[in-house]
C-alpha cells in the first residue's frame, strides 16, 4: 500500500502545483496513529472502486457467454449493449444526486449507503427466475436493474476516490490514484477469470442453467465487505467535516463557478469513456464476431489484456506526478490517437493468431484505458472541496452519455463502412479528445494536503 500518511503544510508555504514536489515536512509531522485514517481511505477507495468496477463489467463478460439463451437469439450484441448502457447512463444521475449529498452530508456515509445499495440490486439479478420469463421480460429486468446500479455505482465513486485522494499527501496522490483506477482492469480481469473456471468445471450448459449467476453473488459479496469497512474504519478528513458546504454545490459545478472547470474536463473524459467503450465493450464483442474466437478465448484474451492494464494504470498515475498530470494527459493522448488505430487495425482488419490477436488487444488496453490512471487524483486537485464530490463525479460521469449510447450509432457507421474502419477512426478521434481536453483543462484548485485548510468554493 502506497505511503499516504498526511502532510501538514508549513504555515506560509506554498501550495504544490501539479506535478511539483511538497514542501518538506516539519519536524513535527503526523504520528502513525494520525496515519491510520488515511490508509483507510485509501483502502476504501481502492475497495469501493474495485467493487463498482467489478458490478460495471459483470454483463459485459459474466453474461456475455449467456447472451443468447437470456435475451434471445435476435440482435444479441445490440441488446448485450444495451444492459451495459443502463448501466453507463444511470451513472450521471447518480453522480449528480448523490455527489451532491456527498458534498452536503459527508463522503463517507454516502459511499456506504450506495454500496449497501448496490449489493442490493446486483443479488436481485442473480436471484431472477430465468426460466419462467420470456426473454424480452429478462431483457427488461436486467436493463433497470443494472440502471439502477448505474446510480448507485454514481454515488460510490463521487465519494470514495475524491476522499482517498483528500487523505493522501500530494506528492503520493499519483500513485494512489493509478491504485485506485487500476481496479477497473482488475475487476475486469478478475470476473474474466470466474467466468473462465466456471466454464470449465460447469461446461457451457451448466454455465447458461446457473453458473452466469455466481459472479453476480460474487459481486454482492464485495459490496457488502466494502459497507463494513467503511462503516468500521472510513471516515471524512477532519477539514471537510468542518468546513461549512456549498448551498448548492451541484449548481456551482454545472452553471456557477466552477462550470469552466467542469465543461473543459468533460473533453477529456469523453475521449476516455470512448476508449473504454470501443477498446473494451465492443472488442469484446468483436472477438467473437469478427475474429471468430469462442466465448472461453474471448474471455482468455481480455482476461489478460486487462491484467497488463491494471499494471500500466498504476504506473501512469504514478508518471503523472512526475511529468506534471495536464501535460502528462496530453501526450498520452496524442500517442493514443495514432497508436490506438494502429494497434485495433493490426489485429482486427485481416487474419491474425490467437496469439498475435492477445498481444495486439493488450497494447490496444495499454494505450488507452491506462489513461484512467491520473483521473483520480486529477479530477479531484481540479475542484475545491465544497463541491468536489459533485465536480468529480459529473464530469466524470455526464461525459459518458455519448459514448455510452454506441448500440445506436456505431452499427449505422459501420453498415456503411464496415465493422473495423469505423471503430478505428473513432480510436483515433477519442486520442484527440484526451489531448485537447487535457491541453486546455484548468488548473488545480486543491491547494491544501491533506490536513491543510480547506479552499473555499469558486476559488
Amino acid at each position: 500500500m502506497p505511503d499516504v500518511r498526511p502532510v501538514l503544510p508549513t504555515p506560509g508555504a506554498e501550495a504544490p502545483s501539479d506535478g511539483a514536489r511538497p514542501p518538506r515536512r516539519g519536524p513535527d509531522h503526523p504520528t502513525r496513529a494520525a496515519a491510520d485514517p488515511a490508509r483507510a481511505a485509501v483502502r476504501g477507495g481502492v475497495l469501493g472502486n474495485y467493487v463498482d468496477q467489478f458490478d460495471i463489467f459483470l454483463p459485459v463478460l459474466a453474461l456475455a457467454p449467456v447472451a443468447a439463451e437470456l435475451y434471445g437469439t435476435r440482435a444479441v450484441v445490440t441488446y448485450a449493449g444495451l444492459v451495459f448502457v443502463a448501466t453507463l447512463v444511470g451513472r450521471p444521475l447518480g453522480a449528480a444526486v448523490l455527489g451532491s449529498l456527498a458534498d452536503r452530508v459527508g463522503r463517507a456515509v454516502v459511499a456506504r449507503a450506495s454500496m449497501l445499495g448496490l449489493a442490493v440490486t446486483t443479488l436481485l439479478i442473480a436471484a431472477l427466475p430465468v426460466a419462467a420469463m420470456t426473454h424480452e421480460a429478462v431483457l427488461l429486468a436486467v436493463v433497470v436493474l443494472r440502471f439502477v446500479s448505474g446510480v448507485l455505482i454514481g454515488g460510490g465513486y463521487t465519494s470514495a476516490v475524491p476522499l482517498a485522494i483528500e487523505w493522501t499527501a500530494p506528492r503520493r496522490r499519483g500513485l494512489v490514484s493509478g491504485v485506485v483506477m487500476a481496479m477497473s482492469p482488475a475487476a475486469n480481469a478478475t470476473i474474466a477469470a470466474l467466468v473462465l473456471v466456471l466454464l470449465g468445471t460447469l461446461g457451457p450448459d451448466g454455465y447458461a442453467a446457473w453458473g452466469w449467476r455466481v459472479p453476480f453473488v460474487v459481486g454482492a459479496a464485495l459490496a457488502f465487505v466494502a459497507v463494513g469497512h467503511f462503516r468500521r474504519h472510513v471516515r471524512d478528513t477532519p477539514e471537510r467535516a468542518a468546513a461549512a458546504p456549498a448551498g448548492r454545490p451541484l449548481t456551482t459545478v454545472l452553471v456557477g463557478a466552477e462550470r469552466h472547470r467542469l465543461w473543459r474536463l468533460m473533453v477529456l473524459m469523453t475521449g476516455l469513456w470512448l476508449f473504454t467503450n470501443l477498446a473494451v465493450a465492443v472488442v469484446t464483442s468483436q472477438l467473437g464476431v469478427v475474429a471468430g474466437l469462442d466465448g472461453a478465448a474471448v474471455t482468455r484474451t481480455m482476461l489478460v489484456a486487462t491484467a497488463v492494464s491494471a499494471a500500466a494504470m498504476v504506473a501512469s498515475g504514478h508518471a503523472s506526478t512526475r511529468a506534471g498530470r495536464r501535460r502528462y494527459l496530453t501526450a498520452f493522448g496524442a500517442a493514443a490517437a495514432v497508436l490506438a488505430p494502429a494497434s485495433y487495425l493490426a489485429g482486427f482488419a485481416g487474419p491474425a493468431s490467437p496469439a498475435a490477436l492477445v498481444a495486439l488487444v493488450t497494447v490496444l488496453q495499454v494505450v488507452t484505458v491506462s489513461a484512467y490512471g491520473p483521473i483520480g487524483a486529477y479530477l479531484a486537485e481540479r475542484f475545491p472541496p465544497a463541491v468536489r464530490s459533485s465536480g468529480y463525479g459529473t464530469a466524470y460521469s455526464l461525459s459518458i452519455v455519448l459514448p455510452a449510447l454506441y448500440p445506436f450509432w456505431l452499427p449505422p457507421l459501420q453498415r456503411a463502412f464496415g465493422d473495423v474502419a469505423p471503430v478505428a477512426a473513432l480510436l483515433a478521434v477519442a486520442g484527440v479528445l484526451v489531448a485537447v481536453g487535457a491541453a486546455t483543462s484548468p488548473g488545480e484548485a486543491m491547494t491544501e494536503g491533506p490536513a491543510a485548510p480547506a479552499t473555499p468554493a469558486g476559488a
